[in-house]
């Protein structure tokens, strides 16, 4: 039972003992006064012990000739009035009460005020007016929340590795704070921007940051909010929200997930939403029906603007589309710093090194590795956050947490050392491969073991040599695994399937077979009521060769990979031992056992002083996002 509950109890007893002192005040008997029985009141007038009497209709209240008081109820006694007068008892009478003209009319009208107050009541709630549109009526009511100066606080100094989108929508700000400055050339400022970007990257920040730069008000809603179970609520709740806008202008109005209520109408597959499209015409007729200079700016977000209606796109709704891509190495810096204010950093922390080692993160990514690492060293008792805390994050988030509870038999072990150190001196040995950085064969998550490389640099398109090396390094596994253990396991499944589709897409997306020439060899997939559909559009005799040439590809990058292991066995077996006495190698140990020396010890970890019952985590390790070129 929570407070208010307990203060809503008290309130009502309260209420209770008041009514109940003021009821007894007023209808109780007097505890002065001694009730007679009518026979015995009048049996004292006789004998004149009676010296007043009060009359008041039935009621006869009175004093007897010793001063005490007493009171009765008479019956209709015609021969009261002359008896008491015969005992010299002095008599009073009190006039009867008349009901006043208020009371008369407030008895009259009442059930018809109570009835008119009932109605309006039922109406303000259907209208969504009643409790401040919260009532059970207030379907057409928009459910935007409003956020003014006091409670968004964000700025564009919270706001990093966009700079592009940033410069892009600076502008908006502008126009915001001092919109006589376009009118005067004739310009208008867009009436809707459109973010369109990866997950995580920092859409609603970037919008919420322009309305904390302008310092307007800023109504924030999903997509979702439009659409429920009654018909023509969308609509309702669009117009209520433009309403809302126009009367607090200069505003931000942004609408989170468009592509919930703004996909492509019409298409016929799926079966119809007549209540989407509704909402949908109501939006596209509100983008279009307020005034440039009105003040409202419309900013939407989406994952997908290849679902978004044409009509939606259109200059003179959303004039601008701003694309937020997830941040390059500068961006991830700039990110890391962003929210490594929030935490209690040791100076050994680069973020710089941290942004090198996690290529692909999106902000959200990034902000959870911070928040990680801060967890790590709490659990260790630390006072700082250091560089060891931010590496474990690292591999925790993209490897798994250590399954240190799983018994491996020594075969096992075994195998799965020599499966890694074949992907590992392979990926050593190939000229555009990506720099080995780690290999374990600690568990993590559902993998054994793990060769990671890290990308000297953020990859922004593939070749064809580089792909060619890929499934020669996928390879590397099994080929160490026949060679060395003379047996193959199911721990290459995944390698396969990864070198294969590697394959498919070089034959059939990108052109990259001399012999089947540049030619795109599979279908376009659609999207249907049944699930994802691909239309055929070769024949059978070409899916043939397409499937030789795959082949071809696969068998040339297998006897490239058998090669270089046969030809490197001491290579591959000092890596091997140093993976089952250290479990987990790294770049530096790695380059040891290329250039044939013996392997230097792992480097020594942090002291820690972890609480009882908490073993902490084990060893430093780099983690890096799982791109192509990492092996499990």
């Amino acid at each position: 039972m929570n407070n208010s509950t307990l203060k809503s109890i008290a309130i009502w007893v309260a209420i209770a003992l008041i009514l109940m002192t003021i009821f007894n005040q007023f209808s109780g008997t007097s505890k002065n006064e001694t009730a007679l029985v009518y026979s015995q009141f009048m049996e004292q007038v006789k004998e004149g012990k009676i010296a007043k009497v009060e009359i008041d209709n039935h009621k006869i209240k009175g004093t007897t000739s010793e001063g005490k008081k007493f009171n009765t109820y008479a019956p209709t006694d015609p021969w009261l009035v002359s008896d008491l007068l015969k005992n010299n008892v002095i008599v009073e009478a009190k006039p009867e009460e008349q009901q006043s003209v208020l009371m008369s009319i407030f008895i009259s009208w009442f059930p018809m005020i109570l009835l008119v107050g009932v109605w309006i009541f039922f109406m303000r709630q259907m209208q969504g007016g009643g409790k401040g549109g919260g009532g059970p009526f207030s379907f057409g009511k928009s459910k935007a929340r409003q956020l003014d100066q006091t409670n968004n606080q964000t700025t564009f100094a919270d706001v990093a590795g966009c700079d592009e989108a940033k410069e892009e929508v600076t502008e908006i700000v502008e126009f915001l704070k001092d919109p006589g400055k376009f009118h005067k050339l004739g310009g208008r400022i867009p009436r809707g921007v459109l973010m369109v970007g990866p997950p995580g990257t920092g859409k609603t920040l970037l919008a919420r940051a322009i309305a904390g730069e302008a310092k307007v008000p800023f109504f924030t809603i999903s997509g979702s909010d439009f659409v429920e179970m009654f018909v023509g609520v969308g609509a309702a709740r669009v117009r209520d929200m433009f309403e809302q806008a126009k009367k607090s202008a200069p505003c931000i109005i942004f609408i989170d997930e468009i592509d919930a209520v703004g996909r492509h109408r019409g298409q016929g597959t799926g079966g119809g939403n007549d209540e989407r499209e509704q909402t949908l015409n109501q939006l596209l007729v509100e983008l279009d029906g307020f005034e440039a200079n009105s003040g409202v700016i419309v900013i939407a977000a989406t994952n997908r603007a290849d679902v978004l209606d044409k009509a939606l796109l259109r200059p003179g709704r959303f004039d601008r589309q701003v694309m937020v891509s997830l941040p390059d190495i500068k961006g991830r810096e700039e990110i890391l710093l962003v929210h490594m204010r929030k935490i209690p950093a040791d100076p050994d922390v680069k973020a710089s090194i941290i942004a090198r080692g996690t290529p692909g993160f999106s902000g959200a990514d990034l902000a959870n590795l911070v928040n990680e690492s801060a967890l790590f060293a709490a659990r260790r008792n630390k006072r700082t956050v250091d560089m060891q805390d931010f590496e474990d994050a690292k591999d925790k988030i993209f490897m798994g947490p250590e399954r240190k509870s799983l018994v491996m038999r020594e075969e096992e072990r075994m195998n799965t050392a020599y499966h890694e150190s074949g992907h590992a001196v392979v990926a050593k040995l190939l000229p555009h491969a990506d720099p080995v950085h780690k290999v374990t064969i600690m568990p993590r998550g559902w993998a054994l073991g793990l060769t990671w490389q890290l990308p000297e640099f953020d990859r922004i398109s593939n070749y064809k040599n580089k792909m060619l090396e890929e499934i020669s390094i996928l390879f590397g596994g099994r080929i160490a695994e026949e060679v060395f253990m003379k047996q193959m396991s199911t721990g290459a499944s995944n390698d396969f399937e990864r070198a294969t589709k590697l394959a498919r897409d070089m034959v059939t997306r990108y052109g990259m077979s001399d012999k089947l020439g540049t030619m795109v060899y599979v279908g376009q997939d659609q999207d249907s009521f049944f699930g994802a559909m691909s239309s055929k559009t070769i024949s059978e005799a070409t899916q043939q060769k397409v499937d030789a040439e795959i082949r071809r590809i696969l068998d040339e990058q297998y006897s490239v990979a058998r090669k270089l292991i046969e030809k490197n066995r001491r290579k591959v077996e000092a890596m091997a031992k140093a993976l089952l006495e250290y479990e987990t190698i790294d770049a530096d140990q790695i380059n040891d056992i290329m250039a044939g020396k013996k392997v230097r010890p792992p480097k020594p970890k942090q002291e820690t002083n972890p609480p009882k019952g908490d073993k902490g985590s084990s060893g430093t390790k780099v983690a890096v996002v799982p791109q192509p070129s990492a092996k499990g």
